[in-house]
């Protein structure tokens, strides 16, 4: 089953190598979308069919916290898994990440294995092999 992603950093080079991480991860993702702030990423929630968010913690207009947070007051989108990606190293915060409702936290910078390790266990999918690191054409030139 491909699942819908949304993207949420104010840096649109990282919302790329996210994206083009993802893709060569071998995770099964369908749509990706994006967004450069969480008041942007709560409008693309409203219209799309989202699976999954990974957000960036640091942010203008509203952190990746202040996100998680407006999604709580939400029926349906407290309950959809959301990953920080973000820099942040410190214990304190990351924990504080977890008790505002993140799914997980993956640390910049980050690897293809990683994501796709990670994003499978929150999405219930089976490593079974079938999420094979692909290259492609490109490469990883970032």
């Amino acid at each position: 089953m491909a699942f819908n992603v949304l993207i949420v950093d104010d840096s649109r080079p990282m919302r790329m190598v996210i994206k083009k991480t993802i893709r060569m991860s071998g995770f099964d993702v369908g749509e990706i979308f994006e967004a450069s702030n969480g008041k942007e990423a709560l409008n693309v929630l409203g219209d799309n069919w989202i699976d999954l968010v990974l957000t960036d913690y640091n942010m203008p207009h509203m952190n990746g916290l202040k996100l998680l947070d407006e999604m709580k007051k939400d029926e349906v989108l407290r309950r959809m898994p959301a990953v920080m990606i973000t820099t942040e190293r410190s214990q304190q915060r990351i924990q504080q990440f977890f008790e505002m409702g993140a799914s997980d936290c993956i640390t910049k910078p980050f690897t293809p294995e990683e994501i796709r390790q990670k994003l499978n266990r929150i999405m219930g999918e089976p490593e079974d092999g079938r999420g094979k690191i692909n290259n492609g054409s490109e490469g990883l030139d970032f």
